[in-house]
């Protein structure tokens, strides 16, 4: 039995759920691989996997061995990849937690150039709101607004500012605020934002000077999407408070106008978050270098 192929193939049998599409990924047949796991068994002295003919359950020592294996390989592959043409051309999987709007407007535009630096990184992007358990899910890295987990590295990657807007027809309509004050008065009708999870509703604090200003508007409509949000603000249903990225392609075109731009919120910090076990990885690091770059550039724009 080869030990290292029959390892390899039960980590990637528990991460994707089944023999067959393992047996695919490593291009070998699934008969092969069942007879490496039922050989691998046997060396180690113990169940790892219990078949049924819809789906593969993995045990208790299973879940044990794999989290063990998953880890040993994954310094295996960081051990290599400091030797030898590897230390310049990192590869492998890389696999990327981020939410929806910020995948779409800031890292997938910009991705080619990570391509053509390091092409030998196949990037895995998980493109969601949720919270993730990157530990659980076996996930390299996620960009998160908060670094409040103390199982994971938190590495602040950059600052994203906020933008105050609404559609001309909106100003047509209710004229420009000159100051946050009526705003807070109820004189022009926001569309706001609340969190998906927690329904709490997002609030405005703008700096005026050096003191802040929380705004606690009237609200025309709340959503809990970024794409959403900026529709209502395109359809001039409110004055739209939300980070710059989301709506600064609408307001080059002249479809969005920014409203109160002297009185910017603090803008928020975004961090890489990652699991200790990838704090060694070359891939990560390479990632994290590039991303604080692109990051970097919303900021100078």
């Amino acid at each position: 039995m080869d030990h290292m192929q029959a390892i390899r193939g039960f980590v990637r049998i528990v991460e994707a759920g089944a023999f067959t599409r393992a047996a695919e990924s490593l291009q070998i047949p699934s008969a092969t691989l069942s007879k490496q796991i039922r050989l691998l068994e046997t060396h180690i002295g113990t169940k790892l996997l219990e078949r049924t003919t819809r789906r593969v359950y993995v045990t208790s020592e299973g879940s044990t061995y794999y989290n063990r294996m998953r880890d040993w390989l994954a310094e295996l592959e960081e051990i290599e990849a400091t030797l030898g043409r590897a230390k310049a051309a990192p590869r492998g999987p890389l696999r990327v937690d981020i939410g929806g709007a910020a995948a779409s407007a800031i890292l997938i535009p910009a991705f080619p150039e990570f391509q053509s630096r390091y092409p030998e990184i196949q990037l895995q992007l998980g493109v969601t709101d949720r919270t993730v358990d990157l530990i659980g899910e076996n996930i390299d890295c996620a960009i998160h607004r908060t670094a409040d987990d103390p199982a994971l590295i938190a590495r602040r990657i950059g600052l994203l500012p906020w933008t105050m807007c609404a559609s001309p027809s909106y100003i047509a309509r209710y004229g420009v605020p000159t100051h946050p004050k009526q705003v807070a008065d109820d004189d022009f009708p926001v569309a706001g934002y609340f969190s998906h999870s927690s329904g709490d509703i997002q609030p405005i604090e703008l700096l005026v000077g050096d003191e802040s200003f929380l705004i606690q508007p009237r609200h025309s409509i709340l959503v809990n999407d970024s794409n959403a949000h900026l529709a209502c603000a395109l359809a001039g249903l409110g004055l739209v408070h939300t980070l710059d990225f989301n709506v600064r392609p609408s307001i080059d075109r002249g479809d969005l106008v920014v409203v109160l731009g002297e009185y910017r919120a603090k803008p928020m910090e975004v961090f890489m978050v990652y699991p200790p076990s990838r704090q060694r990885s070359t891939k990560v690091r390479v990632f994290g270098d590039w991303v604080t770059q692109i990051f970097a550039r919303l900021v100078q724009q």
